[in-house]
Formats: C-alpha cells, sequence, structure tokens
C-alpha cells in the first residue's frame, strides 16, 4: 500500500500572507495538522528554510524544528516530518539531541529529515558560512555519521575532517527502535544516495518526475548492492506540489487565489493543476518508477481546509 504525506503551510512558500497576525497563521498551520490527523494520512511535513522563496520578504516563515515540536503536541496519530533538514543550520550533535527529544515528544512518530543544504542566500543572510560543494557534502556524510552514532551509541566518539564529539551524552535517545526514522533527502550519486544505502530509512528523490526517480533509485540500489544492505527496507518517496481543479476549469484563473505574487508561468511549471484524475495519473507514473511514498504540497490549504480533504481522495485510490 502506498503511504502518503502533506506539507503543512509554514510560510516559505508565501503560503501565509494575507492571514490576519502571527498568531492566526500558527493556527492556520495547525489547522491543516489536525484535519490531515484526523484524516487518513501518514504523515505531515515541514520545510526547513528561514525566509520566504521564490524571493526573500518579510512575510512569516515559521522555524521548522520548533514548528515540529509544536505539532508533535497537537497532533496525536501522524508522523512529522522535515524534507528536509539542513545540516549546516545545526551542529550534527545538536540535531541528534532536537531530533531525539521531538520524537520522545511525538511518542515515537518523528520522521527526522536531513540534507546537505543548497540555499546559497539564506546560509549568508543568517551568517552562516557558505562552503564549496565538496566541503558542504563532505561535512554532511561525518553529519550523519555523527547522528546515527549518537541516536544508537553511549560514549560515541567521531574525530572527522569537519566534526569531533567526545563522548556527548544523548539521553533520552528516542522513542522509535532502533532509532528514529532518518530520512536523507537529494539524489546525489556519490554521497547522498550512498549515505541512504548505508544508514538512511527513507529517500527522496526525484521530484514526481518519473524519468528522474527511476534514474536516482537505480543508483541506490546498486549502493545498495555493494554494501549488502536490503534496498526494500528503505522507503523511496518522492514530493509533488499539486492542485486539484474540477473538470472544465480554467487552470490559470482557478489557482489565481493561491499564487500571491508567483507569475502563471512559474508557479504552473511546478505544479501538477489537474483534476483528481490527471493528478493522480502523476502519481501512478511515479509509482510505475519506482517511488512507494508521495509526499503532497498543496497550495492554498492555509484558507481552504477543503483542499485537505480533496488531495486526501486521491490518495485513497492508491490504498
Amino acid at each position: 500500500m502506498t503511504r502518503f504525506g502533506i506539507f503543512v503551510p509554514q510560510g516559505w512558500r508565501t503560503d501565509l500572507v494575507g492571514i490576519g497576525d502571527p498568531v492566526q497563521q500558527w493556527e492556520a498551520m495547525t489547522a491543516v495538522a489536525k484535519t490531515a490527523d484526523e484524516g487518513s494520512w501518514d504523515s505531515i511535513w515541514l520545510y526547513d528554510h528561514f525566509h520566504t522563496v521564490p524571493r526573500p520578504s518579510t512575510e512569516s516563515t515559521f522555524e521548522c524544528w520548533t514548528a515540529t515540536a509544536a505539532l508533535a503536541r497537537d497532533t496525536r496519530r501522524v508522523n512529522i516530518g522535515q524534507m528536509v533538514g539542513c545540516n549546516g543550520y545545526r551542529s550534527p550533535a545538536l540535531y541528534a539531541k532536537i531530533s531525539s527529544t521531538v520524537d520522545v515528544a511525538s511518542n515515537g512518530r518523528l520522521y527526522a529529515g536531513i540534507g546537505a543544504g543548497w540555499f546559497e542566500q539564506e546560509w549568508k543572510a543568517y551568517g552562516y558560512e557558505w562552503p564549496e560543494l565538496k566541503d558542504r557534502m563532505g561535512a554532511f556524510r561525518e553529519a550523519v555519521q555523527i547522528v546515527v552514532g549518537m541516536w544508537t551509541q553511549d560514549e560515541f566518539r567521531f574525530s572527522g575532517k569537519y566534526y569531533s564529539v567526545d563522548k556527548p551524552i544523548n539521553e533520552p535517545k528516542g522513542v522509535r527502535r532502533p532509532h528514529p526514522s532518518l530520512w536523507i533527502g537529494g539524489g546525489g550519486e556519490k554521497v547522498t544516495l550512498k549515505l541512504v544505502a548505508q544508514y538512511g530509512d527513507a529517500a527522496n528523490v526525484g521530484e514526481g518526475k518519473p524519468e528522474v526517480i527511476a534514474a536516482k533509485l537505480a543508483i541506490l540500489k546498486q549502493h545498495c548492492e555493494t554494501i549488502g544492505r536490503d534496498y526494500d527496507e528503505i522507503i523511496k518517496s518522492t514530493s509533488i506540489n499539486v492542485f486539484p481543479i474540477d473538470a472544465g476549469d480554467d487552470p490559470e484563473s482557478a489557482t489565481a487565489h493561491v499564487r500571491g505574487d508567483i507569475g502563471w508561468e512559474e508557479f504552473s511549471a511546478g505544479t501538477v493543476i489537474g483534476t483528481e484524475d490527471q493528478i493522480a495519473a502523476r502519481v501512478e507514473a511515479a509509482l510505475q518508477a519506482g517511488a512507494d511514498y508521495i509526499i503532497f504540497y498543496v497550495p492554498g490549504v492555509a484558507r481552504d481546509l477543503d483542499l485537505v480533504a480533496r488531495a486526501e481522495a486521491i490518495t485513497r485510490r492508491f490504498s
């Protein structure tokens, strides 16, 4: 059975613009999370970013891990993940401590997402040094080892080029066993997918594009075979931006109220806009390419909870 997740609106995609004050914006985010929790969704998701895209603005963007912890207490059933946590924004030892705490707060419902990071402007805006790609990936490789080590070992030690830890105490280590579910995002073939094969419980690749999904998962399978890992035990996820409309609706007009200042061409290039049948066909194509877990981002849910139900109706076709 295919499982599905949905992003909650936290502001990064300017999806809280025009909703009163920050408290009302927070409540809009929480309402989507609770609606998903009451439905059949497997998970809810947040982005780990500090300000809006496609252009930085002064509109609200809620911080990822703070929101994850709060939503862990606002919900009772759904898993809660980040797609994905940026390694450059927190030391891996701090990440391990935060994620272990949130796994307990959620009673073992954390999907701990991590990736190397990519948003140069944001790194620099918040005072983080922007390393060359080889250094970002090298640090990411070490970070994953530290996180898993602190989740699973007492008196863990690590000394690398980018990070060192000397027996940090990480108690409690979390609820889920053998450790919190580790979702590694990105399709880098030499580092990221190798890390998935070695340490990951889940991968996230392809942005819903079947040809990319198939190519990346073929490489992941090769890495698994090389080290003797069971490829089938790894969740293969992909994320798809979708907006359901009725047959006969004009897509440009139907999405005008959720696009904000994003132009039609830019919005439509990154979003599957169509009937439930059309969106289901795109999901089926991703599944045929090898994905087994689909994460929807649905613009407009902050103002219209019915969109959560419409998207959920699509997921039921695959149950």
